[in-house]
């Protein structure tokens, strides 16, 4: 049986949140368990410094990131786990991919157009003003880390899928101008994964400086938690589970029976106070040795770069040989060969 090539790739540009875990690093870390697929699990540090010049976020979010996932159970014996950085035929093969795609290809990708979108209606001039070649050439990037491990399967959110769909025209185009080299991927959307609300009742993002890092110490924690905004209704009345934040965060990590027993005390009435005090005591609990092997591998980042060192060799042993590949067919290869 042919073994499926699945890749994931985890921008470094801050601290791993709540939402992060439930959406992300949860189900990519149980699907690494199948025995009939290769996980690829990547830091996107090329990726981050796209919109972070800050080069402290930059380093740290790579130690974060790493750290986060292996305490949380990735096994990277078993998965290929390594920085992007750490694969130099990945920049080449985006150049080489630079030269087959069409610019007006990336004149409709997403970003680009929202970013012209917005100084056009700021009254700019120049409605490239502020837009770096790495915005605009993202999808090429995403293309190349996709393409040169051959991954058939690609888990993204739905803001994600014209950059795959840009892959398979990327690859397509090159394979019809040169050799079939390259798999056509597919996007793996997961509509089951869950996207948390923020301590405002937005999607909890970065974006929004409204999330609860998965890390946080038990005292930061509760401070959060307490943050989060409810409605005024006292404690005796019923409450909707649907629209409350706590009961959707308190869901991603309890049982369906745990759920189920919630759900009974809000139609029954539950304090505001008593059900943060709860989700605290619940995902402290549920989180409390994750945190201490994550703080761990924090303290002992060597370890850690150990690991991501090993994850590049076993990733460089099938980029280097699909790098060649696609030098020797577009005709860069030695003279007399």
């Amino acid at each position: 049986m042919t073994q499926q090539i699945v890749l994931t790739g985890i921008t470094t540009t801050g601290t791993p949140h709540l939402g992060n875990y439930v959406g992300a690093i949860r189900p990519a870390i149980a699907a690494s368990s199948n025995p009939e697929v290769t996980s690829f699990y990547f830091l996107a540090d090329y990726h981050s410094i796209i919109k972070c010049q800050d080069p402290q976020r930059v380093h740290r979010s790579s130690l974060e990131v790493a750290a986060a996932w292996i305490a949380l159970g990735l096994d990277t014996e078993r998965s290929v786990f390594y920085r992007q950085s750490d694969i130099p035929e990945i920049p080449e093969l985006t150049w080489i991919l630079s030269c087959v795609t069409a610019k007006g290809l990336m004149n409709r990708a997403h970003a680009y157009k929202a970013a012209v979108a917005e100084n056009e209606a700021g009254d700019s001039k120049d409605p490239d003003k502020g837009i770096t070649m790495g915005l605009f050439c993202y999808p090429i990037l995403m293309a190349a880390d996709i393409l040169m491990f051959r991954a058939g399967r690609v888990p993204v959110g739905k803001d994600q899928i014209q950059h795959l769909e840009m892959a398979r025209d990327i690859a397509a185009r090159f394979n019809h101008l040169y050799e079939p080299l390259f798999v056509l991927p597919e996007a793996e959307i997961n509509a089951q994964a869950a996207v948390l609300s923020g301590l405002d009742g937005r999607k909890m993002s970065k974006s929004y400086n409204n999330t609860i890092p998965l890390f946080a110490p038990e005292k930061k924690l509760r401070q959060l938690i307490m943050k989060i905004t409810t409605n005024s209704l006292p404690p005796e009345a019923p409450k909707d589970p649907a629209t409350c934040t706590l009961f959707q965060i308190y869901q991603a990590f309890a049982t369906a029976e745990e759920t189920a027993d919630l759900r009974r005390r809000y139609a029954a009435g539950i304090g505001w106070g008593e059900m943060k005090q709860m989700l605290f005591a619940y995902l402290n609990d549920h989180l409390a040795e994750p945190r201490r092997r994550y703080q761990e591998l924090v303290d002992h980042p060597d370890h850690v770069e150990q690991l991501l060192a090993r994850g590049a060799e076993k990733a460089r042993a099938h980029s280097r040989p699909m790098l060649d590949a696609v030098r020797r067919a577009v005709g860069i290869r030695a003279l007399g060969s």
